[in-house]
């Protein structure tokens, strides 16, 4: 059996130490718990560290790249430290992730939590067109409007067009009482919800009013070019393949094009296939186009979301594998 090492890490004089440990120890806590053969002690700015050398030099990269995530202002909690030590066993530094910036606003900072997260972005900032496709709480549509308010305030755009398909109404609007703007606005309030996230709510009528921020249902984006937009279409997997292709020649120039969805939940009648799931056939391995691909590791909402997302897949895997057998039972009987 291998001998215990002790490794002692200093934390740099910039960062005090309640900024990285967390109150209560709640850091310090949670590399214990992610390392459960390592002892760990702090004292003052030295963070003392036994186990086995394996271990123990992991742990201490840990805190070497928490201290740069500190650093950034990344806030740091059990869930960050839990977050880091998954991307350090997947040989991915967590500062390259957890201190991008993406915006800032209203006194906070948007950033990835995680290594598809992060990719998520850089794609977006490496494309014209990006399909963000995953489950739900992975922030595909957080970060996309992130994206777009960070290319308004620097120029590179000049309106922000945000939509997505009513398809619970069949865009069939005309039974629901109230006016048509009425009608629509529980569809769209998800994407209201995202901006006033993080633009000044009372700026926000001004800006609508203007046009430099649009939000409206899929259905009024045809016969139009948009020019110089950042365009996000969420909830695409209730596209038809015919909405999905008007949709995406509605590109214009100087513009870029965020398509968000879920496959896992298609809401479209039955015998309409999913648009999102069409358009992976027809524009994988196109220039300028990329698909990301997010899982419930990059879920970022309540660890039990993850669970169970994880969980459905493993009933859906099931019931396909059971709908084969009884399928090849029927017909060795025919």
């Amino acid at each position: 059996m291998t001998a215990p090492v002790t490794y002692r890490v200093t934390i740099p004089e910039d960062i005090h130490p309640v900024t990285l440990f967390g109150t209560r120890d709640e850091v310090l806590r949670a590399i214990e718990a992610g390392f459960s053969r390592v002892e760990v002690h702090a004292r003052g700015n030295v963070v003392t560290l036994t186990g086995p050398v394996g271990d123990v030099t992991t742990a201490q990269r840990l805190i070497e790249e928490l201290v740069r995530v500190a650093r950034a202002g990344t806030p740091l909690g059990g869930d960050a430290v839990d977050r880091a030590i998954g991307m350090l066993t997947g040989d991915a530094s967590p500062a390259a992730v957890m201190a991008t910036n993406i915006v800032s606003t209203r006194g906070r900072t948007i950033r990835p939590k995680t290594v598809g997260q992060k990719a998520y972005v850089d794609a977006i900032d490496a494309h014209t067109i990006v399909f963000g496709i995953g489950p739900a709480g992975t922030g595909k549509t957080y970060l996309a409007m992130a994206k777009a308010v960070n290319a308004l305030q620097s120029k590179q755009v000049t309106r922000i067009v945000l939509t997505r398909p009513a398809v619970e109404a069949g865009e069939r609007l005309g039974f629901l009482p109230g006016s048509l703007s009425e009608k629509i606005d529980p569809y769209l309030r998800p994407l209201y919800d995202a901006l006033h996230d993080m633009i000044d709510p009372d700026s926000i009528p001004k800006l609508m009013a203007a046009g430099t921020i649009e939000v409206a249902p899929l259905a009024y984006m045809r016969g139009r070019t948009l020019n110089d937009a950042f365009i996000i279409l969420d909830e695409a997997q209730n596209t038809s393949a015919e909405q999905m292709k008007m949709f995406l020649t509605r590109l214009g120039f100087n513009s870029k094009v965020v398509v968000t969805g879920d496959v896992t939940q298609v809401d479209l009648p039955g015998g309409i296939r999913s648009g999102l799931r069409v358009v992976q056939e027809i524009l994988t391995g196109i220039d300028d186009v990329a698909f990301c691909r997010l899982t419930s590791a990059d879920v970022v909402r309540h660890r039990l979301v993850g669970e169970i997302i994880d969980a459905y897949e493993r009933w859906d895997s099931r019931q396909l594998g059971e709908g084969r057998h009884g399928r090849t039972g029927r017909e060795e009987r025919t």
